[in-house]
């Protein structure tokens, strides 16, 4: 009989002793867990191949870089290069260092895990696995905001998001009180004025809402629900969806519905049943851009606000590229005021003008978007 199993059985001869007066002394239960600990100090067993680089490896999209493993065992059968749940390259009874190469191109912008996986001649396997980073290969133009008109902006708004359709502005707010301020809005251009509204009460913080076909969908910040509105009356319908984390900002390609979750992932939903069809990741030449909020989609590009910057990104909605950079400080200097932060981008497909504005701001702009030279 092992000696652990013999500490085991013996110590739990006398927990059943104890239990039949109910008493089981605290030393014991130590006794116990120290047996445990004492059967998990085996030594790691080393892998009969790993990669020979670190994680996080940041490659330029469209660059092919050199990689190798390293396989230390002399009874390995084959090697398995596997991206995701598909195997992109195999070797057969390799050893030493193996090299092969890395063409970025093939896995998209994004954090991505590469797992190797070895397979010994008795049929055990085993796996190393390493994330790896490809950054945009575009550097993103620098554009600037220009102010082309203002009209009054509701100052008790904290506006989360921002759309037009068949003319009609649109406009959900949050409620940091949680006092019931979340809602759904018509709003006036040209006065400011509220003219229809469905609030929510301070249970759910509203977040962005964006409007396809006939529904106004609206997402909510923690609360995992987006609720759905009539377009022309604001009732609520009946049915809801539910989603998995934080829900910030909502635009639509005509097709589906794109999401933000304050990451730089972006996802795009069916209208119908909100299920995922597809998700992106944003990233420039140095990286990730994170805390995505407020959203637009303007001449096939997705606009970004970034969360507590005055700064919009024009995004590419196959690929997650960072194509521009919007500055918008001159923008917060004269519009925010006692203000919050910018948030909120409007395109009317209409007249093909843009508007923009913040939380808690009293001005409401129409701008035009100023580009580099060529």
């Amino acid at each position: 009989m092992h000696r652990q199993f013999k500490i085991y059985f013996n110590t739990l001869t006398m927990i059943f002793e104890f239990k039949k007066n109910k008493l089981i002394p605290l030393v014991l239960i130590g006794f116990l867990l120290a047996a445990c600990e004492e059967t998990n100090t085996s030594e790691p067993q080393q892998l009969p191949a790993t990669f020979t680089f670190d994680e996080n490896l940041a490659i330029e999209y469209g660059k092919v870089v050199s990689a190798s493993f390293e396989v230390t065992a002399k009874n390995v059968a084959r090697v398995d290069l596997y991206f995701n749940d598909s195997i992109v390259q195999q070797w057969k009874k390799p050893s030493g260092r193996i090299s092969f190469d890395l063409d970025a191109s093939y896995y998209g912008l994004g954090a991505k895990q590469l797992t190797l996986k070895s397979t010994l001649i008795d049929g055990k396997t085993f796996s190393d696995s390493r994330l790896i980073r490809i950054n945009s290969d575009v550097e993103p133009e620098q554009w600037q905001v220009k102010i082309a008109s203002s009209f009054p902006h509701n100052p008790l708004s904290f506006t989360q998001g921002l759309e037009f359709s068949d003319g009609v502005l649109y406009e959900s707010t949050g409620d940091p009180n949680r006092d019931g301020s979340t809602m759904v809005a018509q709003v006036n251009l040209k006065s400011g004025a509220i003219t229809a509204k469905k609030t929510l009460d301070g249970n759910y913080f509203g977040e962005g809402i964006t409007i396809l076909g006939n529904r106004v969908y609206q997402l909510t910040w923690t609360e995992q629900k987006c609720f759905m509105y009539d377009k022309k009356s604001l009732e609520m319908d009946t049915k809801d969806f539910s989603y998995t984390g934080e829900g910030w900002g909502l635009c639509n390609d005509g097709k589906s519905i794109i999401m933000s979750d304050g990451t730089e992932r972006l996802v795009f939903r069916n209208p119908t049943n909100f299920q995922i069809e597809r998700t992106i990741e944003v990233y420039d030449k140095v990286g990730p851009r994170s805390k995505l909020n407020e959203l637009e989609y303007i001449d096939g590009k997705i606009y970004a606000n970034v969360w507590m910057l005055d700064l919009v990104l024009v995004i590419d909605p196959n690929s997650g590229r960072v194509l521009a950079e919007i500055d918008a400080s001159d923008l917060a200097t004269v519009g925010k005021g006692s203000g919050d932060v910018l948030n909120g981008i409007a395109y009317n497909p209409a007249t093909k003008k843009i508007y923009m504005t913040g939380k808690y701001w009293s001005k409401l702009f129409e701008v035009t978007l100023v580009k580099p030279s060529v």
